[in-house]
């Protein structure tokens, strides 16, 4: 081998080291531009050359995408999806005043504590932000994402107020920082099983979050939440429900908790009738049995539930809800003057 020659070769190779630690993709090639003109054909190939290029075909190349570790919720106007057992039992405050109270339910063998934190029990519409993030994670996994593994989910802030109809002012960006503290600070102790595993475990509503990026107004852009193992194991078991996205404009409390109420044990029925006794505990309301009368029959009045209608039965003391589908109820109600 002659001087240049070696000298190009070795000039080669220190360029593809290089190459290599700044983590470029392409192996160089020997080509005219490199090789003084000689090609892969010409007796000039040395062997030392001929070493060079085994070596750049063995070399990997960059990963280009790599397995993030968070969930990007990133779909529009997808099916609006609330896990079942909050649905069934009352996890969430009704007031949007702060409410310290440590509360305990029991029923039917399902044991809770929900112990707040000095900010109060997170409300029935910080929930809203964990029905956005099912939401987008049952979609993921309907449409197979690859990263629906990961329990943190990563959101803009614009696209949650748009998909559960608040505003985007100023005051939305400063109420959603609080609605994550409270979901963060308030803590449940429950039996209730999800994804076929039951134990009587603590958690957060969520484990943690985040604010990623600031715009330049200093307002929150992209968000991260880490689910608590326990809805995030409800919802790769896909035990949610869809709701309707008319829910996000009740405006009441015990508003969108009847509405869960009727949707949970309505299902494929036409009816559902409860006795306001169950009702009023299974509701979460903190008030007086009569006062949740009152307020009931008042909603009854106002035919405000999205694909529900409810009558209140004074004599019964109970409260029928059932579809607005008349379909669905007109043939429930052959199905039962048949069987009588």
């Amino acid at each position: 081998m002659d001087g240049d020659a070696l000298a190009k070769a070795r000039a080669l190779e220190e360029r593809m080291r290089t190459r290599a630690r700044r983590g470029e993709d392409a192996a160089p090639t020997i080509g005219p531009a490199e090789d003084g003109g000689q090609n892969d054909t010409d007796s000039g190939r040395t062997a030392t050359t001929v070493a060079v290029r085994r070596k750049s075909a063995r070399m990997l190349s960059d990963e280009r995408h790599r397995q993030l570790d968070f969930f990007t919720a990133d779909f529009v106007d997808v099916p609006q999806k609330n896990d079942r057992h909050s649905m069934e039992h009352p996890l969430f405050s009704l007031k949007k005043r702060p409410d310290t109270t440590i509360r305990v339910y029991e029923h039917n063998n399902v044991e809770i504590t929900i112990t707040p934190s000095v900010l109060g029990l997170a409300t029935i519409w910080d929930k809203d932000l964990l029905i956005y993030a099912t939401s987008q994670l049952v979609q993921g996994i309907n449409e197979g994402r690859t990263d629906v593994t990961n329990r943190t989910v990563r959101f803009t802030a614009y696209d949650y107020f748009v998909s559960t109809n608040r505003g985007t002012s100023g005051a939305e960006y400063e109420s959603l920082e609080r609605t994550l503290e409270r979901l963060k600070g308030t803590q449940i102790k429950t039996n209730i099983a999800t994804g076929g595993e039951r134990r009587k475990r603590g958690f957060g509503m969520i484990e943690d979050w985040e604010i990623v990026e600031r715009g330049r107004d200093g307002r929150m852009v992209a968000v991260e939440i880490t689910l608590s193992k326990w809805l995030y194991n409800a919802v790769q078991a896909l035990e949610v429900l869809t709701i309707n996205k008319q829910y996000f404009r009740l405006t009441g409390g015990l508003e969108k908790r009847l509405y869960e109420l009727a949707r949970k044990h309505c299902g494929n029925q036409a009816c559902w009738a409860v006795s306001e006794e169950i009702l009023f505990k299974k509701s979460g309301s903190t008030g007086t049995l009569r006062e949740f009368r009152r307020l009931v029959k008042e909603i009854v009045q106002a035919d405000c539930l999205p694909d529900y209608r409810a009558a209140y039965d004074a004599k019964a003391r109970r409260v029928i809800f059932y579809t607005r589908d008349m379909r669905r109820l007109t043939a429930a109600a052959l199905k039962t003057v048949g069987s009588s």
